[in-house]
């Protein structure tokens, strides 16, 4: 009974543990726990004696040895989103794509307020009876960790995006103690594993009948929480209550803002994100194993919902939802929101949609490619990629070498001296050759683009 957990071999320590949990549910000897990490991320570590039988590594969404194509996020929705009349290379299985929102619910979350809304008819008409989702910290031990929610009221508290570590583990032990049906929100990994679980579990599958995705650009080390607290003007270890998404109605949905209470001086502390600078495709602060997801818009949910990064709806500060209904219970919410006039919502085309989130596909898609090599060459065994697969230009190796390193210096530095003004300093020289880098790497784009366009 002394050996190390598979999912500790393959996945933690070759650093693609996500933190999201399942692991820890599944493992029959209850010999894996969550932990906070040295680079500010929660991982799976030991809490006991392992039984050595491997069930922990079936349900990890960065397994390294599964091979088995129906177990990717492809195979996986052919299983469990039957009812989707629609597919897409990108955006996965799906019935509708909309973009809009709630009036009720915009003004207190971090887009349009779909995520908010979708819940309350759920709950109203018992399609379940309680909700996971991430709020406030029980133990105060933490800004923010997955909590049980079982009423619309409760819910309001829990309606913002949090850019902070969290896992399912606070709450899976939970299933077995909750009378009824659950709900889950999660990012896309963390929704693979949970159906990577049901997959073999039928009361895990009949426990939980509807999942939400929320449309991921990494998961952020929860350095990145104390940079901003500090460029902000507060003590690193004397902040509370972050908030990533503080909107400017008057602005536009990119003007938005971080904001905390600073505990020492008794105030709150905000500073405009667009004073921070790109916090998203320099991959500052973001965990290893987000580089090797593929998948972009939460492909196993019953319904994804994300940012309107595109126009007209950016033009809105105060925020419009990208929705994509996957199941008949997911579109049907819709559907019913905009007959009795709860949401305002448009049918979205596809190609709206894609460019949405471009910057996703290239980086998460095209970039795979790098990164594949990369590990091949240093033979690290990493999960097998349904993308990935075309090689890159020299000035997109080279984009996607520096955001690389980027992403590994930030944790790196922030963890040596935890100071806004010290770490600026530091990163400049990186992020200013990934900015010319970039640079070059979208003129040659957009000139290619207009070459094809001549010559047709």
């Amino acid at each position: 009974m002394s050996n190390t957990p598979k999912v500790l071999t393959s996945v933690v320590d070759n650093d693609l543990c996500i933190g999201c949990g399942l692991c820890t549910y599944v493992c029959p000897s209850n010999s894996l726990k969550m932990q906070w990490n040295d680079l500010g991320f929660l991982v799976a570590g030991i809490a006991g004696d392992c039984c050595d039988e491997g069930v922990c590594l079936t349900v990890c969404p960065f397994n390294p040895e599964e091979k088995d194509n129906n177990k990717n996020e492809t195979g996986l929705a052919k299983s469990f989103l039957t009812e989707a009349t629609q597919s897409d290379d990108k955006l996965g299985r799906f019935i509708g794509i909309y973009a809009g929102y709630s009036e009720k619910h915009r003004p207190t979350s971090s887009s349009g307020g779909v995520a908010s809304y979708i819940f309350e008819p759920l709950l109203e008409k018992n399609i379940v009876d309680h909700v996971f989702s991430v709020g406030e910290s029980r133990n105060g031990e933490t800004h923010y960790e997955y909590v049980v929610k079982s009423s619309k009221e409760e819910l309001q508290a829990v309606s913002k995006t949090k850019y902070y570590p969290v896992t399912l583990a606070t709450v899976l032990p939970e299933l077995h103690k909750l009378e009824g049906r659950v709900a889950v929100v999660g990012i896309a990994c963390f929704v693979k594993a949970l159906r990577l679980a049901q997959a073999t579990d039928p009361y895990l599958k009949q426990k939980i009948p509807f999942i939400a995705g929320i449309i991921c650009g990494g998961v952020k080390s929860r350095f990145f929480t104390e940079y901003l607290a500090s460029k902000a003007g507060a003590q690193v270890n004397s902040f509370i209550s972050p908030e990533y998404r503080v909107k400017d109605p008057s602005s536009t949905a990119h003007d938005y803002a971080f904001s905390c209470y600073d505990t020492v001086e008794n105030r709150e502390k905000l500073i405009k994100m667009k004073a921070v600078g790109d916090m998203w495709g320099t991959g500052l602060f973001k965990a290893n194993a987000c580089d090797f997801c593929d998948d972009v818009t939460t492909e196993l949910a019953d319904i994804s919902l994300g940012d309107a990064w595109l126009e007209p709806f950016n033009k809105d500060g105060h925020g419009t939802s990208v929705i994509i209904t996957r199941s008949k219970a997911a579109d049907l919410l819709i559907q019913n929101g905009i007959t009795v006039g709860n949401l305002n919502i448009d049918v979205l085309p596809r190609e709206k949609m894609l460019a949405s989130q471009q910057g996703s596909f290239n980086h998460r898609h095209d970039g795979l490619y790098l990164r594949i090599k990369e590990s091949n060459d240093k033979k690290i065994i990493i999960p097998q990629k349904r993308f990935g697969k075309k090689p890159l230009s020299l000035d997109l190796i080279l984009t996607q070498k520096l955001r690389r390193v980027a992403r590994k210096n930030s944790l790196i530095i922030w963890k040596k001296k935890p100071s806004a003004v010290e770490f600026d300093k530091s990163i400049k020289r990186t992020l200013t050759l990934l900015h010319y880098v970039s640079k070059i790497a979208r003129y040659r784009r957009i000139l290619t683009k207009r070459l094809i366009k001549v010559l047709k």
